[in-house]
């Protein structure tokens, strides 16, 4: 099995850190609105761009910032590198974050997984479309917490797409179940989507290696 992970609005808060920031660059004014993030960590309500711009100069100028992050659920990296040991999963880290001062986004990433109980993953810093990275790396699931990405792995890989959707969000949930893009809230109910496919999977591919040639005794 072959699965990937992205890491703002799934395993990192980056929304949280993006929203203290500018919480810090306009002290003023109604915080109701303002400051609303979708969860992928972007500006949705009336932020003014030249606020937003702001924002992103104040992450990309602070040293090692994507090290700085705390995670959304304290124990889900550990528990990923647990059932990625105890079901021999090929295991990826994927995001676009931008640069920011101080060593490069996979290696504050790697860093910042360790930490969180992952030894030595795999980080894969990309720029381009979710989907051709899922085909290139042959993934079997992709766990992703943006609606746009998991139709993009779908429509471009054979990968399944699992979308993390913390809060409520019927129509997003009915279009993506629709399309056969599994939902779930957080990172354990994802794994509990992956585990069983796992199993299947690997008991088809131990059936295909014994099944007998035609013509040869079994």
């Amino acid at each position: 099995m072959r699965i990937a992970f992205d890491i703002d609005g799934v395993l990192a808060d980056f929304a949280g850190a993006y929203r203290g920031i500018a919480q810090r660059l306009r002290p003023r004014g109604p915080a109701t609105g303002i400051l609303a993030l979708s969860e992928a960590g972007l500006s949705a309500g009336p932020m003014s761009s030249r606020l937003e711009r702001r924002i992103w100069r104040e992450i990309q100028s602070t040293e090692n910032f994507w090290a700085t992050l705390g995670p959304l659920e304290p124990d889900a990296v550990a528990g990923i590198h647990e059932r990625a040991v105890q079901h021999r999963w090929e295991t990826f880290f994927v995001t676009q974050r931008p640069a920011t001062r101080g060593d490069t986004v996979q290696r504050q990433t790697q860093g910042w997984l360790v930490a969180q109980g992952f030894p030595l993953p795999a980080v894969i810093a990309h720029r381009n479309s979710r989907g051709k990275l899922a085909a290139a790396l042959e993934l079997d699931f992709l766990v992703d917490d943006t609606v746009e990405h998991c139709v993009d792995v779908l429509d471009l890989s054979s990968a399944r797409p699992i979308l993390v959707c913390r809060k409520e969000d019927p129509v997003a949930e009915t279009n993506a179940k629709r399309l056969g893009i599994a939902t779930c809230r957080n990172v354990s109910e994802a794994l509990n989507v992956i585990a069983p496919g796992d199993a299947s999977r690997s008991l088809a591919r131990l059936v295909g290696r014994r099944a007998p040639r035609a013509g040869t005794a079994p």
